[in-house]
């Protein structure tokens, strides 16, 4: 049984979970549990609360993306106790390659590693309108690529997802509503266009490279401003709790929800729509619901998918008497009741592409007919919803009322602005192995480096054998025989040598006493 955090927490999942033979938990995306992650959502604190119904059922949490003081939290919070025992893959990918680029023209870097890397390919951006920008400038450059992100009708969506895992398509341009649950063995390369906020959703996105154990590269494009950019977004991110009431105050009015009422219930919204009726930046109004949801007032997806919901609502007598005055609807109502059991007791998900096809009819002509049938007031009909919608976890609150755990609020700004800062660091780090920076991140404190990364790459480049370092100390002892040098004359007269070679050995004599650097700028032998 699949079912989310928030499904636990319904009356109707509780009454059927007795009846259910449980015999294992498993909770995915388990950083999910914890304050102090990337990713924090209330409802699943709650899901321990399972084991006061299911005490001798176990517990198994998932992730591939815990630092060890979130792998921590997970433990505690799902109550596993002394007899816990933590499993943990290497973090190491010896077939994937990390590279990062300061690129002043990232386009041009992007078709060139397209162009270089053939085969499947995913490059993530930050935002939906730059998904279809770059797939748009990409087509130009004869690259076969399309775009995807979660604003695009679902057929739409699955159309290009599948478009993608077939090979249709060669590479797809997206936002992070991509790749959930995907598993297409073969992608050759994964390019971040946009700089992502934490080492965490990079090493989860950049990990769907090579699942073939083929050799495999993560991108990572950059340009100096943006770090500066992500750097405000600590402020942006954790917005006063001025402008959190600001935000709840309009979101209750654009709900028309009186106070004390909506607990339990889901919610249209138009996020476009109600930005600009109420004059508010979409991305104050973003980071605002996140407070919301992570204070546990409510939840918000972007992609929901709700199936149709039906429950008869007439009686007996009343549905008998609108058969005979209506035939046309009777094929319906009788499949209904017969394929749907409960139908008469509670809201129950139907599928109106499934009953077409029984009743041999188009899709257009089943969703037409139960509306006809709600507004008869024979069955109460909910559509099937793939809109963005707003659950509320407790019941409205006066906007003068709210408040959030300060102190836990500025733990939580405190930890990602420090996951910001390793991102950056990983980023402007042009000396360590990106695999043993991320391994150790996530606390592999075994992890080797990888000899693939760029940065391993330039060290094996430099790196120097024994008699090479021996030959270039002997020129250059030989080349200030005959008195101090500028560095660039002594970088000169030593042609038959890499320069990055030779600076290694300089600066080395230098560190040595060797060689020093005297008052007028030259390099002469210590004596």
């Amino acid at each position: 049984l699949y079912v989310s955090p928030e499904r636990l927490e319904t009356n109707l999942f509780k009454e059927y979970l007795p009846a259910l033979n449980v015999q294992l938990i498993a909770v995915d995306e388990a950083h999910c549990i914890s304050q102090w992650g990337y990713d924090f959502r209330p409802p699943y604190l709650r899901i321990a609360q399972l084991r006061e119904e299911l005490p001798d059922v176990p517990i198994l949490a998932l992730t591939a993306s815990a630092t060890p003081e979130v792998q921590q939290d997970i433990c505690e919070k799902l109550q596993f106790g002394r007899q816990q025992q933590v499993f943990r893959q290497p973090f190491a990918r010896p077939n994937l390659s990390y590279s990062v680029f300061k690129a002043d023209a990232k386009i041009n870097k992007l078709v060139d590693i397209l162009k270089r890397v053939p085969g499947s390919s995913i490059v993530y951006c930050r935002s939906r309108r730059r998904t279809k920008d770059i797939a748009a400038q990409l087509q130009t450059y004869g690259i076969n690529a399309d775009f995807y992100h979660a604003g695009l009708p679902a057929e739409e969506r699955n159309a290009k997802q599948e478009a993608w895992i077939n090979n249709s398509i060669g590479t797809i341009v997206c936002t992070n509503a991509f790749g959930m649950g995907i598993d297409k063995p073969d992608v050759r390369v994964v390019v971040h266009f946009d700089m992502p906020d934490c080492l965490e959703n990079y090493y989860q996105e950049a990990g769907r490279a090579g699942r073939d154990q083929q050799k495999s590269y993560a991108v990572l494009l950059y340009q100096p401003d943006e770090i500066q950019e992500l750097r405000k977004q600590v402020q942006l991110r954790f917005p006063p709790l001025e402008s959190i009431r600001t935000v709840h105050e309009a979101l209750v009015s654009y709900l028309q929800l009186p106070a004390g009422a909506g607990a339990g219930n889901y919610y249209d919204i138009d996020l476009g729509e109600f930005c600009q009726r109420f004059q508010l930046p979409p991305q104050v109004v973003m980071n605002v619901l996140k407070v919301l949801e992570q204070e546990g007032f409510m939840s918000f997806n972007e992609q929901v998918f709700m199936p149709a919901r039906v429950q008869f609502i007439s009686n007996k007598q009343l549905l008998y008497q609108f058969e005979e005055e209506q035939p046309t609807y009777e094929p319906l109502i009788k499949c209904l009741l017969r394929s749907y059991e409960g139908i008469f007791d509670v809201p129950v998900a139907i599928y109106e592409k499934q009953l077409a096809g029984w009743l041999k009819t188009d899709l257009a002509a089943i969703k037409k007919s139960l509306a006809v049938l709600h507004r008869f007031r024979i069955i109460h009909y909910e559509p099937q919803k793939e809109n963005p919608q707003l659950y509320l976890l407790q019941p409205r609150v006066k906007t003068a009322d709210l408040s959030i755990n300060e102190a836990n609020y500025q733990k939580r700004k405190q930890q990602y602005e420090a996951r910001l800062n390793h991102l950056i660091n990983y980023t402007q780090n042009t000396k360590d192995c990106r695999s043993v920076i991320t391994g150790q991140y996530f606390g592999d404190k075994d992890i080797q480096p990888c000899g693939v990364c760029d940065n391993c790459l330039a060290k094996k480049k430099t790196m120097l054998l024994p008699e090479t370092f021996t030959k270039i100390c002997e020129a250059v002892e030989n080349a200030l025989a005959n008195g101090p040098m500028q560095p660039q004359d002594l970088l000169n007269a030593l042609p038959h040598f890499k320069k990055e070679n030779a600076w290694q050995v300089i600066e080395f004599l230098q560190a040595e006493r060797k060689i020093f650097v005297n008052p007028q700028g030259l390099i002469a032998i210590s004596r």
